[in-house]
Formats: C-alpha cells, sequence, structure tokens
C-alpha cells in the first residue's frame, strides 16, 4: 500500500504551478482525472478483495470422524491406519495421488485432500486449489480469491502503465530543458522511476498466470505435475482455453473484470480430462467393458495401489 499512497500522493498533490494542474484545456483535465480515479478505484477494489477473502477449507466430510480418529489414532500398525484411511477415501469425490499413487492425506489438519487442495505451512491450514502464499497481500492464494489475485495484477499494470504514459511528455520537455520547475521535476522524475519499475516486474508475474490459467494449472500443479490414478500429467485439468477461463471467471462475460465471485464450483472438485482416452482407448469406457464380458481388475490390487500416505509437513 505505500507504493499506492506514493502514486495517488504524486498525482493529487502536484504544486499549483505544475504542468498536470495547469492543462489548458478542461475537457482533458476533467478526462485525465476520472481516468485515473477509476484505474485507482479498482486497484484498491481488488487489492482489498485479494486481502480480506480468507482461504477456503475442506468440507466437514473430509475430515475425519471422531470414530475414525479414534480408530486410527488407537491402531498401532501402520498398514491398517492406511487401510483405514483408504476406507475413508473411497467414499469421497478424490481422484488425485500422491507420488507413489497413495492417497493424500494431511496429518496436521487430520484430513483427506481433495483435488488440488495444499496444506499452507504458514496459514497452518488446508487451502483448496492453493496456488501460493502470496507476502504480496499476506494471505494465501486459492480458489476463493485466486480471481481477485488475477484482477489485482491486471489493474496494477494498467495504473503504472497509465501513469507512466502520462507522465512521459513531461520526463521529456524537463529532459530537453523546456521545462524548468524544480518541484515538478522531482514529481515527475519520482513517478516515472516507480511507475517503469513497477510496470515491468508486474508484467512477467501477470503473464506467468495468464499462461497458468490458459492450461488450468496452478503455481505448485506447474512445478510438481498432479498424480492421478494412471501415473503424473500437467494437463489433467486442461480442458481447453475457454473453459479453462470459465473455471477461474465464470460463465458470465460481465463479470470477468469485476472482483466478484463468479468462479465455478465449489472448489471441492475439478472437471478433468480424459486421461484414460488420452493413454489407452480401451480403459476409456468401464461399461463397454462389463458389455463385452471383459472384467475390471481386481479389487484388491486396487486398494493396494491405495496404501501409500502423504503426509506433509
Amino acid at each position: 500500500m505505500y507504493f499506492v499512497c506514493g502514486l495517488y500522493k504524486g498525482l493529487t498533490r502536484f504544486p499549483r504551478d505544475s504542468p498536470f494542474l495547469t492543462l489548458s484545456n478542461p475537457v482533458e483535465k476533467v478526462a485525465y482525472l476520472t481516468i485515473f480515479h477509476i484505474l485507482f478505484v479498482l486497484f484498491v477494489w481488488t487489492y482489498w478483495k485479494s486481502i480480506f477473502t480468507l482461504p477456503v477449507q475442506p468440507d466437514k466430510k473430509y475430515h475425519m470422524s471422531y470414530a475414525d480418529k479414534e480408530r486410527y489414532e488407537n491402531e498401532e500398525r501402520p498398514e491398517v491406519q492406511r487401510q483405514i484411511l483408504a476406507e475413508i477415501a473411497r467414499k469421497l469425490p478424490v481422484y488425485t495421488r500422491t507420488g507413489n499413487g497413495g492417497i493424500r492425506f494431511c496429518d496436521r489438519c487430520q484430513l483427506i485432500k481433495p483435488d488440488r487442495c495444499h496444506h499452507c505451512s504458514v496459514c497452518a491450514i488446508c487451502v483448496l486449489k492453493m496456488d501460493h502464499h502470496c507476502p504480496w497481500v499476506n494471505n494465501c492464494i486459492g480458489f476463493s480469491n485466486y480471481k481477485f489475485f488475477l484482477l489485482f495484477l491486471a489493474y496494477s499494470l494498467l495504473y503504472c502503465l497509465y501513469i507512466a504514459a502520462t507522465v512521459f511528455k513531461y520526463f521529456i520537455k524537463y529532459w530537453t530543458g523546456e521545462l524548468t520547475n524544480g518541484r515538478s521535476k522531482f514529481h515527475v522524475l519520482f513517478l516515472l522511476f516507480v511507475a517503469v519499475m513497477f510496470f515491468v516486474s508486474l508484467m512477467f508475474l501477470f503473464g506467468y498466470h495468464c499462461w497458468l490459467v490458459s492450461r488450468n494449472r496452478s503455481t505448485l500443479e506447474a512445478f510438481s505435475a498432479p498424480v492421478f490414478q494412471n501415473g503424473p500429467d500437467k494437463n489433467g485439468f486442461n480442458l481447453g482455453f475457454v473453459k479453462n477461463l470459465q473455471q477461474v471467471f465464470g460463465e458470465e462475460k460481465k463479470l470477468w473484470l469485476l472482483p466478484i465471485v463468479s468462479s465455478q464450483g465449489d472448489g471441492h472438485f475439478f472437471p478433468m480430462r480424459a486421461l484414460c482416452e488420452a493413454q489407452n482407448p480401451l480403459l476409456a469406457n468401464e461399461e463397454q467393458w462389463e458389455d463385452d464380458g471383459i472384467d475390471e481388475e481386481p479389487h484388491d490390487s486396487n486398494e493396494a495401489s491405495s496404501l501409500a500416505i502423504e503426509r506433509e509437513t
């Protein structure tokens, strides 16, 4: 917020003889201030929503019941503990696994982690569709506020670009000696330097997140591909460019540019690409197996592959 206050004060508290406040055309002055305040309001609004929108935690059905917790904690044999967790996970819509094909379990929160959910060591909670913990907003970026974070970056870029564009012509005049006001020169140099510096840094960050949205990935998934029952697949949640955008911004395009909740789903389940069809067409339709008299794999083998448990620290 120091950056915001600095730019706002720099633009609204120029000396009286500043070129920004001595524009000959009043229409130009009104247009300049109107655009500036619109961008400023959107910038502050999205920043506020990114900060004070708390991360969404998994529903109670993903937590262990009292009976299951007692049974799990009183059991000393690891293989039986794994079997207890496998029985609990079998009732939930969980499709991602650990690297060795086991169940994703958080021993700190005592819950079966939904798909794309991760434990944040800073917030000390499991966050649905966790992207990263952002020090800029001092909050965890996940399903609840990822749209707001993207809009915050977008309006920050427009804010900095607008400031740099409006200040640059006066910077050229001071550089060539056409204007010699010392106090205004300080404001111009300060605003141009800060705006350009933040614009360049934000441009790379915003571009990276745009790429993530187009692939329907989170920052964590970009570094470590999600693992499904058929193995890891970095494009497991990639539904195509348009549907990927709708996952984050919703189907109502009129709400895309406003910091209003419009993301699809509840953060616990996400549509997945047809992994089976992509890897082996024979595995695509279980009903066709039954019609052709082909039995599924023995249930014991599937259960055995789910015995390993991930314990995040």
